[in-house]
């Protein structure tokens, strides 16, 4: 099933975007974002090459670029097959060497930068096997997938004779939730009209084009001011009108009780979750802050910078979560994701990826799609985020149909960046840059 070709060459660069000159991706904390990816590519004896990305913001972009050229000497040299079929003890001698572990472990630079060579991996192994990513990881045996994935510091909520169950339950229907993938997409929401940086005049503009191409779920940034938070809030929930859903996401700017307080003044605009409410570390914050806005209708929607499976398992088993938003660059790669995934399943709560940035949508959908068809295999419940940034400088570009992600079909995992996207904004170097 995997492919025998030999990994020879290893590349990394640092790709970045002015996105702070237009405001694009401004939230109440990270206020100048540029947005920027360490961008990995792995080429085999054959001459096929695979990419894989972590996403920044710019500054310390080249951090992370030295720490996954500290990686390389992991994965040179070897076959597809032999890191396929052992890829437990592959990611393993990524996130637990017993040097660079103490980076980490398993969080922080060391764990982008693993993020970074695994996505790359994935995508190398589903090109050779001519699928998109979603479709190789799903065309997996289970048995075969449990035993590839880390599920270490898991064991007292969820057993692998327990995973191997759940996931072995869909198998008989599977097709037919493809098939459904296939004639209607996957939900998604949109989060570019909500940037904190932009205009009322802008919102209002962003918002009724969104509306007119028939998108029903809209997500904005909160944080700055209870004024301001108010006034957009009303200015949104008057353009959307009642029956469209409303997410608000506070990226992490208040303390617990102060998040408690702003969410209840904002709920007379009834949003669906306020996001990332508190900082991302707090566990037992989050679990008070759902607590309290439970009444309220309020859900606390959080992950994009959780930080492995252990932090997501706390969330989860303390109901501090009611929105699991996995990112594909902040974990360990696919495999990782995958567990956390089976988590959510576990605890009942609904995987919705995040998303945006540079290539996140690109990648987020195969999430989805694996979600849907080998994990949960619901998708009344959730809904994946797309942000209109950037879309053009990736080979195999998201597509949104009806306010819904359209099944990915080309091979791989939609990692490859443009020759000119590469060439024009390397740091320092690309043309942008040097002009």
């Amino acid at each position: 099933m995997f492919s025998r070709d030999k990994i020879v060459e290893f590349e990394v660069q640092d790709v970045r975007y002015p996105t702070s000159k237009t405001l694009d991706g401004s939230d109440s904390v990270h206020t100048d974002p540029d947005y920027s990816v360490a961008y990995v590519t792995l080429t085999t004896d054959k001459g096929v090459s695979g990419y894989g990305i972590t996403f920044t913001l710019g500054a310390g972009t080249d951090v992370v670029v030295k720490a996954i050229e500290l990686l390389k000497r992991k994965v040179l040299d070897k076959s597809l097959h032999d890191i396929f079929t052992n890829y437990r003890a592959f990611y393993r001698s990524l996130t637990q060497d017993s040097q660079m572990r103490w980076l980490g472990p398993e969080k922080g630079i060391v764990h982008l930068a693993t993020a970074a060579v695994t996505n790359a991996v994935w995508d190398l192994g589903a090109r050779l096997a001519n699928k998109p990513l979603w479709r190789f990881v799903v065309e997996i045996p289970v048995g075969d997938l449990v035993a590839m994935i880390d599920w270490s510091y898991l064991s007292d909520v969820i057993s692998e004779d327990e995973i191997m169950e759940m996931l072995s339950e869909g198998e008989h229907d599977k097709e037919e939730r493809i098939k459904h993938l296939e004639e209607r997409g996957y939900p998604a929401y949109i989060t570019s009209v909500g940037w904190l940086g932009y205009s009322d005049e802008k919102v209002k503009r962003l918002t009724n084009e969104k509306l007119s191409e028939g998108w029903t779920a809209f997500k904005m940034k909160v944080g700055i001011s209870q004024e301001d938070d108010m006034r957009r809030a009303k200015l949104i929930r008057s353009l959307i009108g009642p029956d469209n859903k409303l997410m608000m996401d506070a990226n992490q700017i208040w303390d617990v009780k102060e998040a408690i307080t702003r969410m209840k003044q904002l709920k007379k605009y009834d949003p669906y979750w306020i996001e990332e409410p508190t900082s991302p570390d707090d566990v037992d914050g989050h679990a008070q802050i759902s607590m309290a806005l439970r009444e309220h209708g309020i859900g606390v929607a959080t992950g994009e910078m959780c930080q492995n499976r252990v932090m997501f398992k706390q969330f989860l088993k303390l109901h501090a979560m009611q929105f699991c938003q996995i990112d594909s660059c902040r974990t360990g790669g696919v495999s990782e994701v995958i567990a956390i995934m089976v988590l959510a399943r576990k605890f009942g709560v609904p995987v919705v990826p995040h998303a945006g940035g540079v290539g996140l949508c690109e990648l987020v959908r195969h999430y989805s799609m694996i979600d849907y068809v080998l994990v949960s295999g619901k998708i009344d419940d959730r809904m994946c985020e797309y942000a209109e940034h950037l879309h053009e400088h990736f080979t195999d570009q998201a597509e949104i149909k009806n306010a819904r992600y359209v099944l990915p079909y080309r091979p791989g995992f939609s990692c490859e960046m443009t020759e000119y996207a590469v060439d024009t904004f390397r740091f320092p170097d690309g043309t942008y840059w040097n002009n």
